[in-house]
């Protein structure tokens, strides 16, 4: 559980810290997520081979591997800014957390469905 959070709250983080003006923490806290969310990327892959039957844990694995590419993407861009952020970078850190949302929906999801099944369809 861990594995999977710890990148999310580096990229919050990090998205904080850009919003802050405060660059270097934020490249610092990218910089930390990259190899934590590649650990997660293989973990879900391997949960993916592993004998899943249904397709959450392949789609969950695919999305883990956009955020690494994202990230190492924001981070590439922000290595070589003399002066301030790139757009891009920050695009990127954004897309990444459009990523990170859509995983907690899908994640969700199932929860939401049971819940529904508790109300009374009439009263």
């Amino acid at each position: 559980m861990g594995r999977r959070i710890l990148p999310a709250l580096l990229v919050v983080a990090a998205t904080l810290a850009d919003l802050d003006g405060s660059h270097s923490l934020a490249r610092a806290a990218l910089l930390a997520a990259v190899p934590l969310a590649a650990v997660a990327t293989i973990t879900a892959f391997g949960e993916a081979l592993g004998g899943s039957q249904d397709g959450r844990a392949t789609v969950q694995a695919v999305l883990w591997s956009f955020v690494v590419v994202l990230l190492v993407l924001s981070c590439a861009m922000r290595s070589n800014a003399v002066q301030g952020v790139p757009h891009a970078a920050v695009s990127a850190l954004f897309a990444t957390l459009g990523v990170f949302a859509f995983k907690a929906f899908l994640a969700g999801a199932p929860q939401m469905r049971r819940l529904s099944e508790l109300w009374p369809a009439k009263p």
